[in-house]
């Protein structure tokens, strides 16, 4: 081989290098950008599942009072007393409002 190949040779592979070096530091970049986008897509499925939590639980009381207007059949407890109905009532809101005072009050802890 003559000089000037050796050398031509010695200027390629460091191009080279460098080639490789920028390609390294992109992928580095990359996998930054990668990872930054995927949190945000996760912090907002997060918020859209909270969201759509809090509806749920807004919810569960109105569902379960409708569920005792549409109950027509025999043997309903307190059925036969005249307040019978409320009482009902006024046990679900309690035990709902009592749930979620615990659960909110766990999230504080």
């Amino acid at each position: 081989m003559s000089e000037d190949d050796v050398a031509e040779l010695r200027q390629s592979t460091e191009e080279f290098s460098v080639s490789l070096s920028d390609i390294d530091s992109l992928q580095e970049r990359i996998k930054l950008l990668q990872e930054e986008i995927s949190a945000r897509v996760q912090e907002q499925n997060n918020r859209s599942l909270f969201v759509l939590s809090i509806f749920t639980v807004l919810a569960l009381p109105v569902n379960m009072i409708a569920g005792l207007f549409g109950m027509n059949v025999g043997g309903i407890p307190l059925a036969q007393d005249q307040s019978g109905f409320w009482i009902v009532v006024s046990l679900v809101a309690s035990l709902t409002l009592g749930i979620g005072w615990w659960a909110f009050r766990k999230r504080d802890d």
